[in-house]
């Protein structure tokens, strides 16, 4: 009755109706492997609450992806930090049932998750490496060449970056991680990161500033990174990302170099966005000019799926 009155109002509600439904029939398919995040230096899982990932790990499993977000030494050189992140994929592997994992990692989180690619192909699906620290830190460099080794202000400055990483494992569950700050500054120098490459090449560029294979040993490698560096004025950590940026003489993200985070398959590597904005830190509180880094590990997340993995 209500149809032939009005036959013209009944279309348009059925073709709303249709309109409203169709992103509930056309949400994306989930990777098929878990997905570990792992966090750069001095990084956590959670701390007082606050995840490192900002509101990652919630938007990905509300996708329907199995997500883990591991935890290794704040402070400790690449091979160290890996081999912790094998035993956490290895106890993965067994509370999920999955064979493999898809691992992302920012900043140092990238040549850790290579180290594990590397070892281990066998329960690693893809690498993802976001701001990661791939060709070595010119700003790493830079604080590297300004303290003399084995001297007074040497030591002082590793009892307070241990100390200060110490209390970031504490405060986010994870007090007997292992702490060695002259390790870790050692493998994000541009020295250390090519010694780590020569042992563990696999998914890095032939040279600087290129792309790498994407797929090696059934692996695949990823990498994305942002060139911004003062994206938000209300982002107290801007401020100094914006004096750190001053030792490049290249687009970088206020710690590390846009073409030395390349990895595999060059995504995008000039996102406005600075070092922290990359994991929607701090609080969210990014560019309103540029995609939102959550929506980059959610259209990553399909990507995968994409891939079969």
């Amino acid at each position: 009755m209500f149809s032939r009155r009005h036959p013209r109002l009944t279309s348009w509600l059925g073709g709303l109706v249709l309109l409203l439904a169709l992103p509930l029939q056309s949400q994306a398919a989930a990777p098929q492997y878990p997905i570990v995040l792992v966090h750069g230096i001095y990084g956590f899982d959670a701390l007082l609450g606050v995840d490192y990932f900002y509101r990652i790990p919630q938007t990905l499993r509300a996708m329907g992806v199995k997500v883990y977000v591991a935890q290794v030494s704040q402070a400790n050189s690449t091979e160290v930090r890996g081999e912790q992140l094998r035993q956490y994929i290895q106890a993965v592997l067994v509370h999920s049932g999955a064979s493999k994992v898809n691992i992302i990692g920012h900043s140092h989180g990238g040549p850790t998750a290579r180290y594990v690619a590397s070892v281990s192909p066998e329960i690693v699906a893809s690498v993802t490496s976001i701001g990661g620290v791939n060709w070595g830190s010119r700003f790493a460099d830079f604080l590297r060449g300004q303290i003399r080794p084995d001297s007074f202000t040497e030591w002082l400055v590793r009892i307070g970056m241990e100390g200060l990483a110490g209390a970031i494992a504490t405060l986010s569950g994870n007090p007997a991680a292992p702490q060695d700050a002259l390790a870790m500054a050692e493998s994000l120098t541009t020295r250390g990161s090519v010694a780590f490459n020569q042992r563990y090449p696999e998914g890095m560029p032939g040279y600087y500033c290129g792309s790498g294979r994407k797929w090696q040993n059934g692996v695949a490698y990823f990498s994305w990174s942002g060139s911004g560096v003062f994206t938000n004025g209300f982002d107290l950590s801007d401020y100094p990302l914006s004096l750190t940026a001053l030792v490049f003489n290249e687009p970088n993200d206020g710690l590390v170099a846009s073409c030395s985070t390349h990895l595999g398959q060059v995504i995008r590597d000039n996102y406005r966005m600075n070092h922290m904005d990359e994991v929607n830190q701090v609080f969210g509180l990014v560019s309103w000019f540029e995609t939102n880094p959550v929506t980059l590990f959610r259209q990553h997340a399909e990507r995968l799926a994409q891939h079969g993995l």
